[in-house]
């Protein structure tokens, strides 16, 4: 057999369904002369034949089958790598695909000039919704080759290793190879890849689709998903602490600020914006599971998160654990805390008190998010509902609480709107928030959503309320937290199945979903849709511009 320019191993487990998808985004490849070893990590349920019978049909198509479950992506992947026969190598989940000239593009990459890896943009398609995004887009917006990871340190962010093509003469001559044993083994084996690497190419064209199910259920959840375990905290720490090894030893101290701005930033965020979620006895294992390791880290590593970021960490550093949970619900979407306190100097800090300790009250410090002057459009207030009532039909009734810890609002009652939009026609209910004490107002709203205006062929979605505030002719548009569980509500609106749920992710907003049924979903829409074609559309106006 002629010797094949690429080897793309495809590693599976009890994923007979998806790996014929993945096998077969890797035989199309523009580029033909390549070897597929499908890696199966012991799987017991119909892979093994799957993987047989896509061997029979294409003699590229090697099916390498371990002797037992390693529980991880690192032994099959190593197993393959042993047997790989072809100069370049790449790496596919069974749950993934490559673009049609994802090969194509790397190979040609490392035929330009010699280099170690060549990489490119991860395409990611949410399973739930279509949509797709560029993972990490900033750092594969141009074509650039770079002579080491010092001329970039960024790309720590982007530690996939699927998304790379490398040259087998380098994994060899540095013994590189997947740490078993661990999971998140590609963060360690990308930082060493990363910083082994003498050059590089980073080109922009898309070299992988990667598919997330960020709401999968818990047994079906990849393992970055399965954040509600413990374990999964414990290596993610574990596998920073070889990181952290390794680059003492390699002489890349110098990374090490970055590294930890890494961590802080996407590793340890994830599970902030999930705190909400977790019960106390949670909380405290997960303190207690990250705290020492956050001791350990660049003090510069914080100054770079962004000041709510910085809130929630520091909170859970001085096991103001309640507090933690509060503070994570506001992530990213400029939610005020319920109190602020101010110091004798003027200094603003989250919460009821002035933190202890000279650490505590440099994290703590909101003085920067200028509660007190900042424009009413982006100022911050906290809306949250403490009650929810169902009424007649379609209609509930929320008890709504504001806290404007800054005191922006002007004392007595305020007038607020609730907004929500299926479709272009937004419904308007309009209440009053009336004072409970400085910073605090209440009232009540009820919301009938049988009045909100649908489009012709119906409204297939979710959306969640909002909450505008107005003064002195200016207007505040904020979120609107819910309680974390409530009973979900059911019932029918038009030609439409209607639930109200707690959202169950993220900050907790109040969930409003439409399903269209009967004739507006398999007539009206069905029809709607194809008259939305392009090609339709096109031939429409054709059609009106001949009869002008």
């Amino acid at each position: 057999m002629s010797t094949p320019d690429v080897t793309v191993t495809v590693i599976v487990y009890n994923d007979a369904e998806r790996l014929p998808r993945a096998v077969a985004s890797v035989r199309r490849q523009t580029h033909a002369n390549l070897e597929i070893i499908i890696s199966d990590d012991h799987s017991t349920d119909a892979t093994p034949a799957v993987a047989q019978r896509l061997a029979a049909e294409d003699p590229r198509v090697r099916h390498l089958r371990l002797e037992r479950n390693s529980g991880g992506c690192s032994a099959p992947r190593n197993r393959a790598l042993h047997i790989a026969r072809a100069p370049f190598l790449m790496f596919l989940d069974s749950d993934d695909e490559l673009p049609d000239n994802a090969v194509e593009l790397l190979l040609a990459a490392h035929r330009e000039r010699e280099i170690d890896f060549a990489m490119g943009a991860v395409q990611r398609v949410r399973v739930d919704n279509g949509r797709r995004s560029t993972w990490m887009p900033h750092l594969v917006a141009e074509r650039r080759a770079l002579d080491g990871i010092e001329a970039d340190p960024r790309l720590l962010f982007e530690h996939l290793a699927t998304s790379k093509m490398y040259a087998r003469a380098f994994l060899d001559r540095h013994d590189l190879r997947f740490p078993e044993g661990i999971h998140y083994e590609d963060q360690l084996f990308s930082a060493q890849a990363y910083c082994l690497a003498k050059s590089f190419t980073i080109i922009p064209e898309p070299v992988y689709r990667w598919y997330v199910a960020p709401f999968a259920a818990s047994e079906a959840a990849s393992i970055s998903n399965q954040r509600h375990k413990l374990a999964n905290v414990r290596d993610r720490v574990h596998v920073q602490h070889l990181i952290d090894a390794f680059l003492a030893e390699s002489g890349h101290e110098s990374l090490r600020e970055d590294k930890d701005h890494k961590f802080l930033k996407h590793d340890l965020r994830m599970y902030a914006g999930d705190l909400p979620y977790r019960d106390d006895a949670w909380l405290t294992s997960f303190a207690d599971l990250v705290t020492p390791y956050l001791d350990t880290l660049a003090p510069g590593a914080f100054a770079r998160l962004p000041r709510s970021e910085r809130v929630v960490i520091q909170l859970i550093r001085d096991r103001r654990l309640p507090e933690a949970r509060l503070a994570a619900r506001g992530l990213g979407h400029g939610v005020a805390p319920r109190r602020v306190t101010a110091d004798a100097e003027g200094r603003t800090y989250w919460g009821d008190r002035v933190p202890e300790s000279e650490w505590s009250r440099r994290e703590l410090d909101i003085s920067d998010l200028e509660l007190e002057t900042r424009p009413f459009p982006s100022a911050q207030f906290r809306h949250e509902i403490k009650e929810i009532t169902r009424g007649p039909g379609a209609s509930i009734d929320l008890t709504i609480r504001t806290y404007d810890p800054a005191l922006r609002l002007p004392v007595g009652p305020q007038r607020a709107t609730l907004l929500i939009a299926p479709g272009r026609h937004r419904l308007h209910v309009h209440f009053r928030l009336s004072p409970v004490r400085p910073g605090i107002f209440e009232g009540h709203a009820h919301l009938d959503l049988g009045a909100a205006r649908l489009p012709l062929q119906g409204f297939a979605g979710i959306r969640h309320p909002l909450l505008r505030l107005r003064h002195q002719g200016l207007s505040h548009t904020g979120l609107l937290l819910a309680p974390l569980t409530f009973p979900t509500l059911t019932t029918r609106v038009p030609s439409h199945h209607l639930t109200v749920e707690p959202e169950g992710h993220g900050p907790g907003r109040l969930q409003v979903r439409w399903e269209p049924v009967g004739v507006t979903a398999k007539l009206i829409r069905p029809t709607v849709r194809r008259l939305a074609r392009p090609r339709v559309r096109s031939a429409a106006r054709l059609v009106a511009s001949a009869l002008k």
